[in-house]
């Protein structure tokens, strides 16, 4: 048997995909054999065996166990193919493997996770040995198995333990992880290890800390009391020095204590942040000593930071085989987090405020120097660019407009420079701005260097970034002050310097008010300069990036007459650059974009001016960046505002702009179907359909002519979901702007329009069509129902609503649903009874399509969205209620939700075997329960807040809100539940999710239901009866009842 293994293992390395796959199937055709989970074992067990075949013994062997060992997996096959006795065996030779003391750290490593998944079924009752036996090895292990040990525990707390197995072994675990990280004669990195597994079993206990809040806070309590000397004492350790970099990885030595001091260090401040997570009230009193340990640690770190990022360019950013990061910059990067958040702790806080009162009293009636400004300085300093960062800059200013948006995932000690800052100021605004305002002055007045001139810049950036998200402005005095150092910065020779000076200097324009625009005006003109003649491309981006500040913050007397000069730049510095290379530069297409779209918004008649580019240019951006999602977002909302400009000048402006950009589109319908680009297509429906929404009545002559064919052939043909949309939405509006000049057109076959639209609209229903992709297609329906009328449509009015019908039985996203039952919403506003007697004498699927059409409409109504869609539906609804046809009286559809009785937890799994079930209803009081919810959503009847949730909230917010034991009556963004409504956001069916207020939608029902209570219409009175307390309550609230 482990000789076939071993052959099947290494066919399963094959670089050939035939000989690989076979293998796997041959692998998986030995589940049922009794000796197959053994003799993988087997093989990982031998040191002879490769490595890499050892390890894949072990993964096959993980796979084997999630499919068949027990029902309790997701991944379970059906049949369990172990029995009870080679469980034991196959236990105990892989807790053997995962501690023994000779085998490799991936071989463990995989080992120790197969043996938490086992756990997570077997322990206690099948296994009640694993633990205690873990915990006996530990005091008499060599490192090696102590390793072992820990990995399994590690895995088991993170995978392998539910609440109830944690907490009979909690108290256990907790102190044999106390006694390991607290060994000084153990291994700095198991040391380190045990402090990861302790943070891990805090993941557990706040999952469990609203049920059993008292339970679990005096346990924290407990283990915080035993573990807080030891956190203070590794706080307080000194960091050796550096050892040289051929060092730094070698075992033994310097090297070896420098990585695992470091690594110990960087566990015990991650679980201090965990703790703060989890009970910050019970570490509030030792915050006082451990923002002390950690200030003093920045302080002394500084030159061995220096040394190794910033004048050096050291590797950073690594982890060892555990997942365990051990260089200085993790560290560092750890420290400054928690040092923000100390800042937060009541205690620091009141013993910092006395220290600043006390520094402003000062000796002798002088002011000192505060402890703020000493917190600048450590943030100028960590905030430095380091060598890395700055060959990376050079050569891709990408990164750098990245970095400079804040839309990195690298987190480094500079990001969290600029967040200590911020916190700072959120608590001390005047005395934060003072303090950095000086500390730069000495900056630029006393050194050369020029990283800590351009951190102080930097750090400044964003404070003014963050005060433009909370709209918070800077005082002239400060903006002044800062302004000079900007001025300098941008005539510096150093570019990173020179670029974050024009930033910079843009930033505070924003940010202060009419303060500095005299200078900003000055610097405008310098950026433009900039733009065509640095050398630098860094510069010249950062340039083209800072016309937005100016932009949004001058008066249009300054900017508009340097539209033309601003547009001549940008095209310049396109003309410099490989367009076809730019595309992959998602930062810098974007700023480019963002740019353009600014500088056309100062006056859109620009865009319909003789030989002007700009809506070239934007094109041009918009081809090569077709494919990246924020760009073409950027491009169809600059887009919409330059249509909807045009269309409000007038019928003329409107005729130029079709006459400059329809050439563009239906020619990038050529490319697209050349180049099989799809992103294109895309790009270029979204513009036709936004020019075709804001399109004059009627439409330009041969709009139509120009558009359709090329629309024709992708609705016809495309299943791409991002294409129809637009397209079938231009088609519509088509329809709705100069349905006459759609009718007339015809196809290269003769086809009329008319004919044309109903093929569309039939490929579209079809049922093999993607409820997302056809969205729209109801609209269009509804449309050209609208417009041709019964007379043009004949015959196929009938067949179209007989398919629509069909089509919406099957469908289940939101959007399509409401776009199909538009159809018969349209149609009801004219004449219900008509809707009525066709549903009624229509079959769906064997059901009447009066049955198939309510039920959808009716369960879907109150997830609409869009004014107009609403108050049509509200309308119809209202008029299909007042026929008061026993036929819909007879129709049933789903009610309220029935809450079980139950109070067991209802899993996943329950869930899907007991789904939700409802009341049954007649149709009637269905229409009336949906338009009190429209109506209570259009008068603006707010829901009401417990006064206790109210009080939760400014508890919340409170400055210390964070180190304080959160109260459960406050929004937790951790829970299934509340990530599940935010979510959800996108589909409409979010509980969050508020209709605004519509006084004419509110009025008519409000007077309607007045109306249908006074005449008793449809036996009002007897379904006002059936309706809830709070239906009732809401149609009191508004008058209508």
């Amino acid at each position: 048997m482990e000789q076939q293994l071993l052959n099947l293992l290494s066919e399963t390395q094959s670089a050939s995909e035939g000989p690989r796959k076979q293998a796997e199937l041959q692998l998986q055709g030995l589940y049922s054999n009794e000796a197959f989970p053994s003799g993988l074992i087997s093989i990982a067990s031998h040191s002879s065996v490769p490595l890499n075949l050892r390890q894949s013994a072990l993964l096959v062997l993980k796979q084997f166990v999630l499919t068949s060992w027990s029902p309790q997996f997701d991944e379970f096959k059906g049949q369990v193919l172990v029995s009870d006795g080679n469980k034991e065996q196959i236990r105990a030779a892989l807790l053997e493997l995962a501690t023994s003391s000779d085998a490799d750290r991936k071989v463990k490593s995989v080992s120790s996770y197969v043996v938490s998944k086992i756990a997570s079924s077997d322990f206690p009752d099948q296994w009640p040995t694993l633990l205690p036996t873990l915990l006996s090895l530990i005091p008499t292990a060599s490192d090696s198995q102590l390793h072992g040990v820990l990995k399994v525990l590690s895995d088991m707390v993170e995978e392998g333990l539910d609440e109830e197995q944690f907490f009979k072994v909690a108290r256990d675990l907790v102190n044999v992880l106390h006694d390991v990280a607290t060994n000084g004669t153990k291994k700095l990195t198991l040391r380190a290890l045990a402090v990861s597994v302790f943070r891990g079993c805090f993941d557990t206990l706040e999952m469990v800390k609203g049920d059993h809040g008292a339970a679990v806070k005096a346990f924290g309590d407990e283990i915080l009391n035993a573990w807080s000397p030891f956190f203070v004492e590794i706080m307080k350790k000194s960091v050796p020095a550096a050892p040289k970099e051929e060092e730094e990885t070698a075992e033994g030595g310097v090297g070896e204590e420098w990585r695992g001091i470091i690594t110990l260090k960087l566990q015990v401040v991650k679980t201090l942040m965990k703790i703060r997570e989890v009970f910050p009230s019970l570490l509030a009193p030792q915050s006082p000593v451990l923002f002390s340990a950690t200030w003093a640690e920045l302080s002394t770190l500084q030159d061995q930071y220096h040394n190794l990022y910033i004048n050096d360019e050291r590797q950073g950013r690594l982890e060892d085989v555990d997942g365990l990061p051990y260089t200085l910059d993790f560290l560092v990067l750890e420290d400054l987090d928690f040092m923000q958040s100390c800042l937060r702790a009541p205690p620091v806080r009141k013993e910092l405020e006395a220290q600043l009162q006390a520094a402003k009293a000062g000796v002798n009636g002088v002011a000192q120097d505060t402890w703020v400004t000493e917190v600048m300085k450590l943030a100028i300093a960590y905030g430095q660019i380091t060598v890395e960062e700055e060959g990376l800059w050079d050569i891709d200013v990408d990164i750098f407009l990245s970095e400079e948006t804040s839309v990195t995932a690298n987190y480094t000690a500079r990001s969290a420079c600029g967040d200590l800052v911020i916190k700072l100021c959120e608590w001390l605004n005047t005395e934060t701005l003072q303090s950095l305002l000086n500390y730069t002055k000495i900056v630029y007045s006393t050194s050369t260097n020029w990283k800590a001139k351009e951190a102080a810049l930097f750090i400044l950036g964003r404070l003014l970034g963050d005060f433009l998200d909370i709209d918070r402005g800077i005082s002239p005095e400060f903006a002044t002050g800062f302004a000079e150092y900007g001025k300098f910065a941008v005539q510096q020779a150093d570019i990173f310097l020179r670029a974050r000076g024009f930033l910079t200097v843009g930033l505070l324009t924003r940010t202060s008010g009419e303060t500095l625009q005299q200078l900003a005006a000055s610097l405008m003109e310098q950026s433009l300069t900039a733009i065509n003649e640095d050398g630098s491309d860094l510069v010249k981006v950062a340039c083209i990036r800072v016309l937005q500040d100016y932009m949004s913050s001058l008066p249009r007397t300054i900017t508009q007459p340097m539209q033309g000069r601003i547009l001549q730049s940008i095209s310049d510095y396109m003309s410099s650059q490989d367009l076809n290379e730019l595309r992959d530069s998602d930062d810098l297409m974007v700023t480019l974009v963002e740019t353009l779209r600014d500088v056309i918004l100062l006056d859109t008649a620009i865009c319909i001016a003789p030989g002007s580019g700009a809506l070239d240019l934007l094109f041009t951006l918009a081809s090569h960046g077709a494919s990246k999602f924020q760009v073409t977002m950027l491009v169809d909302e600059a887009f919409e505002e330059i249509s909807g400009s045009m269309a409000a000048r007038g019928p003329e402006a409107y005729i130029q702009l079709c006459e400059k950009v329809l050439p563009s589109l239906t020619g990038a319908f050529d490319v697209a179907n050349l180049t099989e680009e799809n992103s294109l297509a895309n790009l270029a429906a979204d513009l036709l359909s936004i020019l075709a929404q804001h399109g004059s009545s009627p439409l330009p002559n041969g709009f139509v002519a120009a558009t359709m064919p090329k629309l024709n052939r992708l609705l016809l043909t495309s299943v791409d979901g991002e294409l129809l949309r637009p397209g079938t939405e231009a088609v519509k509006h088509m329809l709705a702007h100069d349905a006459n000049q759609v009718f007339d057109w015809r196809d290269e076959t003769n086809k009329s329009g008319l004919e044309v639209c109903l093929v569309i609209i039939d490929r579209l229903l079809g049922e093999g069509m993607d409820d997302h992709a056809v969205a729209e297609v109801g609209g269009l329906a509804a449309e050209l129902v609208e417009k041709a009328g019964s007379e043009r449509l004949g015959p196929y009015l009938l067949q179209l609503l007989r398919a629509v019908a069909v089509r919406l039985a099957t469908a289940k996203k939101s959007a399509f649903i409401q776009s199909l039952i538009l159809v018969f919403t349209r149609l009801s506003l004219v004449s219900a009874k008509d809707v009525v007697d066709f549903l009624a004498q229509v079959q769906v699927n064997n059901e009447s399509g009066l049955q198939v059409v309510m039920a959808k409409w009716l369960q879907n109504s109150i997830e609409f969205v869009g004014y107009d869609e609403i108050r049509q539906n509200v309308i119809a609804l209202s008029k299909l209620y007042s026929l008061e046809d026993p036929r819909l009286a007879r129709t049933m559809v789903q009610g309220e939700l029935i809450i079980p009785t139950s109070d067991r937890i209802m899993t996943r799994s329950k869930t899907r075997i007991t789904p939700d079930q409802y009341t049954i209803i007649p149709v009637p009081l269905k229409i009336i329960k949906v338009l009190i919810e429209d109506l209570a959503s259009a008068s603006g009847v707010a829901q009401h807040l417990n006064p206790s949730d109210v009080a939760g909230l400014d508890d919340d917010a409170s400055d210390d809100g964070d180190w304080e034991d959160v109260p459960s009556n406050i929004l937790d963004l951790g829970l299934p539940g509340t990530k599940a409504d935010l979510m959800a956001f996108g589909d409409g069916t979010s509980s969050f999710l508020q209709r605004q207020r519509d006084d004419e939608t509110g009025e008519y029902l409000a007077a309607w239901f007045r109306e249908v209570s006074e005449k008793n219409v449809g036996g009002f009175a007897e379904l006002y009866d059936a309706l809830t307390d709070d239906e009732r309550a809401k149609l009191r609230m508004v008058g209508g009842q």
